[in-house]
């Protein structure tokens, strides 16, 4: 089964719907951790264009609400990126949406912390949201320093995420960096769904 089929093609494990590990890393054979030969044309177009979503999205944000998006301080900085990927382990991750897309969400939305996880795969890891409405599924690609992020949305009490490639709706991409001590984000640019951009800031579980 090639990684590109199958990258995301995981059960959903226990009640709290946890992707399986087990499945994931059996899905994602050692030698193929080169994102460019997983992602799809229509990813690899998005995460080219990041640059245009920090543009198009944050003054949008900063407009809305310049106070919520100056307290954030780094996290919104497009050009802060640190050494250092995020340890494998629980995170609590907030979700901040930039600039809208249609009348779903505002300008800027922030939604309380969530509980996520990072987990060893190999050569790859995987990273997934544990709880929410809307829950990013996916695989953590080496790419200097930052990691690239393939994977899939999954929504509302479904508990096995779709095969990356799919359904292009579903697919994400993203970069996770670091942008301080503790503290990562994974930039989600050109989302399908309510906004531009996407954040999500990690700082680990207590």
């Amino acid at each position: 089964m090639k990684i590109g089929a199958a990258i995301v093609a995981m059960a959903m494990a226990g009640c709290a719907g946890t992707p399986s590990a087990t499945s994931f890393a059996s899905a994602a054979p050692r030698a193929a951790d080169d994102w460019r030969r997983v992602a799809t044309p229509a990813d690899r177009d998005r995460l080219r264009r990041w640059r245009d979503a920090w543009v198009a999205a944050l003054p949008r944000a900063r407009a809305a609400d310049p106070a919520g998006v100056a307290a954030e301080g780094a996290l919104f900085d497009s050009d802060r990126t640190l050494p250092g990927a995020p340890p494998s382990g629980r995170y609590r991750c907030r979700v901040f949406k930039l600039g809208a897309k249609g009348t779903a969400t505002g300008e800027f939305t922030s939604y309380p912390a969530f509980d996520c996880r990072i987990d060893d795969e190999g050569r790859v890891r995987s990273f997934y949201k544990l709880t929410g409405s809307q829950r990013p599924v996916g695989l953590l690609f080496p790419d200097g320093e930052r990691e690239v992020f393939l994977g899939t949305l999954t929504l509302g009490d479904e508990r096995t995420a779709l095969q990356y490639g799919q359904d292009g709706e579903r697919d994400m991409v993203g970069m996770m960096e670091r942008v301080g001590d503790r503290r990562w984000r994974l930039v989600l640019p050109w989302p399908r769904f309510e906004s531009l951009l996407d954040v999500v800031e990690l700082v680990p579980a207590e």
